[in-house]
């Protein structure tokens, strides 16, 4: 069972790899976007990382619901309410149970992605972080490190494809060849989430 404790290291593990990664993010979204997403994640994550170190919420849903409403204040264009949904819905669909199984994870995380992809109007093969989570929720069912190699390869298989949503829509074919920058992280949220089961992830 995952209790609260759990989640404070999936989010703290998350905070360390868009550090980590920021540079790579931004450079991903130059291209084909603002040139922000890295610093724009490090700046939401970090404060997420901040808050939980101050207020230690008691229950997973409660972890993940303070960690977007806090995303979704600190950051920037699209990525805060798309990644402030994804959390917070994620949080309310667990409840205020003391503990959650790695299945109802799952579940919870797959009305936190529908969430999203209502809220962007997204959907697989939009290349938008959709790519990366839609896959990793799917294999969750298998285990924490299956998650994590689905969302890397969710991600990398955005290279090819044409932007049919956000700031890269714009450019349509000139799109293609380009990895999204949103997937990109994505697949680094649910890598984060591998190290905190104590699994081997797989980086974006």
């Amino acid at each position: 069972m995952l209790d609260a404790e759990f989640f404070r290291r999936w989010m703290t593990a998350t905070a360390a790899a868009v550090d980590r990664e920021a540079t790579r993010l931004t450079e991903l979204d130059s291209p084909i976007g603002d040139a922000d997403h890295g610093s724009n994640l490090r700046r939401g994550f970090t404060a997420v990382a901040t808050v939980l170190e101050k207020e230690a919420p008691g229950t997973p849903g409660a972890v993940l619901v303070l960690a977007g409403r806090q995303l979704i204040s600190t950051v920037g264009g699209a990525s805060g309410p798309l990644y402030g949904t994804l959390l917070r819905r994620t949080g309310k669909e667990l409840g205020d149970a003391p503990e959650v199984s790695a299945e109802q994870l799952a579940a919870a995380l797959r009305a936190g992605v529908e969430a999203v992809t209502k809220l962007g109007g997204a959907v697989p093969g939009d290349k938008t972080m959709v790519d990366a989570l839609d896959p990793a929720v799917a294999a969750l069912a298998t285990s924490f490190s299956a998650a994590a190699r689905a969302a890397a390869a969710g991600a990398e298989a955005t290279v090819p494809l044409i932007a049919r949503k956000g700031r890269a829509s714009y450019l349509g074919e000139r799109s293609i060849g380009h990895q999204d920058p949103g997937a990109t992280s994505s697949a680094l949220l649910i890598a984060a989430l591998a190290e905190a089961a104590g699994e081997d992830g797989a980086g974006a």
